[in-house]
């Protein structure tokens, strides 16, 4: 019953709340937009006052018969406004074919220009906005990244060159200067406070796929796991923590991954102590730009009651997890694998190949 009511809680705190709309990068900045439209369109009304001016023998003046430059001005402001009070008007076979053939196409350029820039920061803005604010709302199934400092940045790195979408990653960070280069990848971005629960329901928490939280700080860093816990019960949280005594402090906030990047620094380290070769291949497995790569999955249907060693994907099968325990590939439990089973596997990074002398190694 208590679950329940949280429950009902969260989504009427969802429903009732303004979101705070998502961003995404724009290709040229406002001021550089409006400043490249409002000089076009300058450029051709001077163009205009040029051609009338070089052609005023073909204008007649009904007021004193002289045309002046200034006369030449107004004239081209209310030709291509289209307003036409009469007083000033081509009255030569050239100047008219000028009217016809040149201004007329220029003044709809011209209006173009300013009926574009009304729609693109009026009508079309307003409606990215709307449309963001939809999306926000009806975010699923995506990746929340609380925090975007240089572990973030290298997870949401990592995850792009593994395939994911930057549409379906969404960065939150108090940092503008942060926030602007996540837009720059193509991720959502929303700047607040990740501690907030208005903050988490802003970016759907709930129905997060896996949520990151790396705030730079342990203690921010398990705050935020704890918030999020709290109103994402099943949603799975890794987080990055530098102290070793924080790590059962994570877990215990709700985390279900808790990385030390100081604990595995400290393995590099040991490795390239026993080998000249063992940190580089170490890293070579954490990242998908490496020639093979860590993959962890379900069980495939036509893997069941197959070993370990022949999986279908033709990667190298390392552990299966199975309940709450984890088998190596030379245990008994390894020999048959079954329905529900989790497996550990090295896989080539996209097409390439990788011998078994190599993956022994």
């Amino acid at each position: 019953m208590a679950q329940s009511h949280r429950s009902r809680k969260y989504n009427d705190a969802v429903r009732s709340r303004r979101f705070t709309p998502l961003k995404r990068a724009v290709r040229v900045p406002v001021w550089a937009d409006i400043g490249i439209r409002l000089s076009a369109a300058l450029g051709l009304v001077f163009l205009v006052v040029m051609v009338h001016w070089w052609d005023r023998d073909g204008l007649v003046d009904n007021l004193d018969g002289e045309v002046s430059f200034l006369d030449v001005v107004y004239f081209t402001m209310i030709s291509i406004t289209t307003t036409g009070f009469g007083d000033i008007a081509p009255i030569s076979d050239r100047a008219r074919l000028v009217e016809a053939l040149i201004v007329t196409p220029i003044r709809f350029a011209v209006i173009f220009i300013f009926v574009g820039t009304a729609y693109n920061f009026i009508i079309k803005r307003s409606w990215e906005k709307f449309r963001m604010a939809r999306i926000q709302e009806q975010l699923s199934d995506h990746f929340v990244v609380l925090g975007f400092g240089v572990s973030g940045s290298e997870a949401v790195g990592e995850l792009i060159e593994r395939g994911t979408d930057p549409s379906c990653i969404v960065v939150m960070d108090t940092h503008k200067d942060r926030l602007a280069h996540a837009e720059a990848l193509g991720c959502n971005v929303i700047e607040g406070d990740a501690t907030r629960d208005e903050s988490l329901m802003a970016v759907r928490i709930r129905k997060a796929k896996t949520v990151l939280v790396s705030a730079g700080r342990d203690d921010a860093s398990i705050l935020i796991v704890l918030t999020v816990r709290h109103l994402a019960p099943n949603v799975p949280i890794s987080v990055v923590v530098r102290a070793a005594d924080n790590e059962i402090l994570a877990h215990q906030a709700g985390a279900d991954n808790v990385i030390n990047p100081v604990r595995f620094t400290g393995l590099l380290l040991a490795g390239s102590a026993q080998g000249a070769h063992i940190a580089d291949y170490l890293a070579d497995l954490a990242s998908v730009t490496g020639r093979v790569q860590l993959v962890e999955r379900s069980v495939l249907p036509e893997e069941v009651g197959k070993p370990l060693a022949e999986l279908a994907t033709g990667g190298k099968g390392l552990r299966v997890y199975r309940g709450a325990g984890a088998h190596g590939f030379w245990e008994d439990e390894a020999g048959m694998l079954q329905s529900g089973d989790i497996v550990v596997e090295i896989r080539p990074s996209r097409d390439e190949p990788v011998t078994d002398d190599e993956v022994a190694s």
